[in-house]
């Protein structure tokens, strides 16, 4: 494998086959020589900005073609790129940007009141701003008079600034050990931290799950899943990459209507988090299209369930599932082989092509399988670093086995067995000292979501006088359940299956639990 920056993925991807269908978006076909010469034009129209070799260019929108597109541009420009969700308030978004020194800002106009606000927050140090039409009915005209209004000089719509723009590339000067792009990973406290990746990062994380997936030009990938989310946008890196079709949808919000552009589109490969699949386990008495052609489904952020696997059995008949592991630091660790599926239900599987792992107890000593500890991870897709942060970069990064070398250390608490296969056991920082026992909030956790019913739940510790820190689950029931449990029949049901120590003090019922913008359960404000 021949390290290459991330650009010429595409340019090479439009030499093999100019017509091919690159991208299915907003019921619009972008072929690859038109997704090459449109990421050419606003290539240059960034550089006419002012943009250089190694600045960063924050890309703020939904899924969208532009957005899709966009990223590109940025890359062929010398700069790296900072996806950002739409979802993202100014306040923020004005971090970010701040925290970036962002040398340009592509805002789609559908989300014009966040990225207004968050420049008029910056004041003088807003980058130019170049304002795409996304998602809007409306377009980019009144989203830039609403900004100019605002005071926001430096400010035109992209199509203005690219429709003279050459479609040939500009010159690159790029190396793949350059920094490609930054994702924002909020994690369980504090401001967002920046993961800085390199164009070698990209090709190997995009050689390494394509090997796994078996991927080929061939293959037509459905996609839901957020660009401004690691695993969303590699669905789009790996695509160009292979040369192969990605159908990027907005969102998951009407699971039939994904499930009907999947079939049409003849999809060979299916994205999704199991906060999707948990929708579809509910759709049971709902016929789903043809969906044959899918010949694989691929998950991460959270472990499949039994019903989620179940669902996926009866909606993709011919389909393999693959259950992966990752961490935003290094894009992905480990995936479950579809054969172990059932073998192993609670591992998250052995090490991606070309990754190491192992364990380390509290003093970083290399521990012997089978054994629990710290997870650390070797590979070409371990990042840079954090963006400006260079003590917690530090605290992460250590020295590896060879010279010279670092590796990462992701803070989560796993068990490896005798077979060399991962479990996922907690983030060490959430781990719950009850009664002077370690609690592994995702071990209760497992045990509710054996309960019938329960469509989804959460587990943290909180302060107790007598326990030191007691348990305390939040669950959310499928409506059909709703009203059928009380608090003391999920604390006894739970204690079939976990040690005294670890069955929850204190249960409350919620309608459905907070989740970040793709769908993950996120455990901020629950108390």
């Amino acid at each position: 494998m021949v390290a290459r920056t991330a650009p010429s993925l595409l340019e090479q991807a439009a030499q093999r086959a100019p017509d091919k269908v690159a991208l299915v978006a907003q019921d619009r076909r972008v072929t690859y020589g038109e997704l090459d010469a449109r990421a050419n034009r606003i290539a240059h129209a960034l550089r006419a900005r002012g943009v250089k070799r190694g600045d960063r260019v924050v890309i703020f929108g939904e899924n969208s073609v532009d957005a899709a597109v966009c990223l590109w541009g940025a890359l062929k420009a010398d700069a790296a790129f900072v996806m950002v969700s739409g979802q993202m308030r100014a306040e923020k978004l004005a971090y970010v940007l701040a925290d970036c020194g962002a040398a340009a800002l592509i805002a789609d106009a559908i989300v014009a009141p966040h990225w207004v606000g968050a420049c008029t927050l910056l004041g003088e140090r807003c980058p130019p701003v170049l304002v795409a039409a996304g998602l809007s009915q409306t377009g980019a005209a009144r989203s830039v008079a609403i900004a100019r209004d605002a005071g926001l000089a430096r400010c035109d719509a992209l199509d203005d600034a690219t429709a003279d723009a050459p479609a040939t590339a500009p010159a690159r000067a790029s190396l793949d050990v350059d920094l490609a792009m930054i994702i924002y990973t909020s994690g369980s406290t504090g401001d967002p931290k920046g993961a800085m990746l390199s164009h070698r990062n990209v090709e190997f994380s995009s050689w390494s799950i394509t090997t796994l997936l078996e991927n080929t030009a061939d293959d037509v990938i459905l996609s839901a899943v957020p660009l401004s989310f690691n695993y969303g946008l590699y669905q789009w890196l790996m695509t160009v990459r292979l040369g192969a079709t990605l159908v990027l949808e907005r969102g998951f919000t009407f699971p039939m209507h994904v499930l009907a552009r999947a079939a049409a589109e003849r999809a060979t490969g299916f994205a999704g988090v199991p906060t999707m699949f948990a929708m579809l386990a509910e759709l049971r008495d709902v016929k789903p299209p043809d969906l044959a052609s899918v010949r694989y489904v691929s998950s991460t952020a959270a472990q499949l369930l039994p019903r989620h696997v179940e669902a996926l059995a009866r909606i993709f008949p011919n389909a393999k599932v693959y259950s992966m592991y990752g961490l935003t630091e290094c894009k992905r660790v480990s995936w479950l082989p579809p054969a172990d599926l059932a073998r192993k239900p609670d591992s998250v599987g052995i090490a991606i092509p070309g990754t190491e792992f192992w364990l380390v107890d509290r003093d970083g000593a290399r521990l012997a399988n089978p054994n629990e500890g710290e997870l650390v991870v070797r590979g070409a897709h371990v990042m840079l670093g954090y963006w400006n942060k260079p003590e917690l970069t530090a605290r992460c990064l250590r020295p590896g086995p060879l010279p010279g070398e670092r590796v990462l250390y992701t803070g989560d608490l796993c068990r490896i067995d005798d077979e060399g296969y991962l479990t996922f056991v907690a983030r060490m920082d959430e781990v719950i000292k009850s009664r002077g026992e370690k609690v592994a909030p995702r071990e209760v956790e497992r045990a509710l979501e054996r309960l019938e019913g329960v469509r989804e739940c959460a587990v943290i510790g909180v302060e107790d006088p007598v326990l030191g820190a007691a348990v305390k689950a939040f669950v959310a029931l499928e409506e059909s359940w709703r009203g059928r449990y009380t608090e003391r029949d999920v604390i006894q049901r739970a204690g079939q299956w976990l040690e005294s120590y670890m069955v929850p003090k204190h249960v409350v019922f919620v309608d459905a639990l907070p989740k970040t913008d793709m769908g993950k359960i996120t455990k901020k404000g629950l108390q």
